[in-house]
């Protein structure tokens, strides 16, 4: 699973072994900085108990490692409404 922008993930010692105490991580997204395979720098916000952001980080994590808590909202295509009515033009006065 490569995260998408807006995943909430569950990041712990299986990702990486800096992260004794697991976290939940929103991703902003994902950096294309040169990594061995399997390994991604994920760049987010490190997230409290409540769903805040405590925090902004960059980590370094193996993909097979990360938990995803919440997906990304999905996107939905915008909606055609009804079509505008012309705006009606009048000679502007000069002078």
């Amino acid at each position: 699973m490569l995260p998408r922008t807006g995943d909430v993930l569950h990041v712990t010692r299986a990702a990486s072994v800096q992260f004794l105490r697991p976290i939940a991580f929103r991703v902003i997204r994902v950096l294309d900085w040169p990594t061995y395979d399997g390994w991604l720098w994920l760049d987010g916000y490190e997230l409290n108990a409540s769903g805040d952001a405590v925090s902004r980080r960059s980590i370094f994590v193996q993909q097979e490692g990360l938990d995803q808590i919440q997906p990304a909202p999905q996107r939905h295509p915008q909606t055609v409404g009804t079509p505008r009515r012309p705006l009606a033009r009048t000679p502007a006065r000069v002078g």
